[in-house]
């Protein structure tokens, strides 16, 4: 297991991120945003499942608003250019298949 198990990272802008738990198949991860920060555009091979756990969070998944309110989830599948801001602040919890060995 990682050093950075349960370690709360500051990522900068505004974004920390806690690595919950992991194995070679998931992982799962919680990412909290300040007022206005922002998750920048990327794609990655992972196929990766976004739960809004508080806050409201404008996602664009390619090219496609999606607004996530606490409660509300959505699948992004490998490959596809996305990212996200929010305007309130918030938690999102994100889980991964396959785990994201560059998070390690």
């Amino acid at each position: 297991m990682s050093e950075k198990l349960g370690v709360v990272e500051d990522m900068g802008g505004g974004i920390k991120r806690q690595i919950l738990a992991y194995n070679d198949d998931a992982m799962a991860v919680k990412v909290w945003f300040e007022k206005g920060a922002e998750g920048y555009a990327h794609s990655h091979r992972h196929t990766q499942i976004v739960y809004c756990e508080e806050g409201e969070f404008n996602f664009v998944i390619d090219g496609k608003l999606k607004i996530l309110k606490a409660g509300d989830s959505c699948v992004i599948d490998p490959h596809v250019e996305h990212g996200t801001t929010t305007e309130t602040g918030g938690i999102l919890i994100d889980m991964f298949s396959p785990m994201r060995e560059d998070f390690l």
